[in-house]
């Protein structure tokens, strides 16, 4: 595995739109081991729909006191930015952070480098019937407490680990997305 410095990361949200988070939980890969892991509750600053309090158990009054997106990026900006960005079905998460640092006027890198784990499940275990992190941690023995944020970031960093194992070579992975226009770049 190269020398390179990992980030996984996931986010929840509180409502449809997709534009702010109400919790994120970060797992650091380097040297093909997770040597550190944070994750934090979130104030959105907006209003949270049923679906998503009843999909991870989130509810505004668990917020309440929690940092907004700026101080959380004061906390960890520096970390996101500190290697590749890893994430299961990542073009969710990256366009989420994405829209809170545009929203929020956050000076931030306008390309992040980043690979998705979902994509690179496909290619180590094609004969899946899907690809979902609930079906790809229970293929390789990882525990998970799904849609949340810290378990959810932690199995992604533990299946990347398995896919290094696996053989995977990780640059044919890696993309850029960029920040302003939302998307992923060829």
């Amino acid at each position: 595995m190269p020398n390179e410095r990992y980030i996984a990361f996931d986010v929840e949200t509180p409502n449809a739109k997709n534009d702010r988070i109400s919790s994120i939980g970060i797992a650091v890969i380097e040297n093909g081991s997770i040597v550190e892991t944070k994750s934090t509750l979130v104030d959105p600053e907006t209003y949270f729909n049923r679906f998503n309090i009843e999909l991870t158990g989130i509810t505004p009054e668990m917020t309440e006191g929690a940092p907004n997106f700026r101080k959380l990026w004061g906390e960890i900006g520096e970390l996101m930015q500190s290697g590749i960005l890893l994430a299961h079905n990542a073009p969710f998460d990256m366009r989420v952070l994405s829209k809170c640092l545009n929203d929020y006027g956050i000076a931030a890198p306008r390309y992040f480098s980043y690979a998705c784990t979902c994509l690179m499940g496909k290619r180590c275990y094609p004969e899946l019937p899907n690809h979902k992190l609930n079906t790809m941690c229970e293929r390789c023995g990882i525990t998970l407490d799904h849609h949340k944020a810290d378990s959810d970031s932690l199995a992604c960093a533990s299946l990347f680990l398995d896919y290094i194992d696996q053989g995977l070579t990780v640059t044919d992975f890696i993309r850029r997305y960029d920040t302003h226009s939302l998307c992923t770049l060829k």
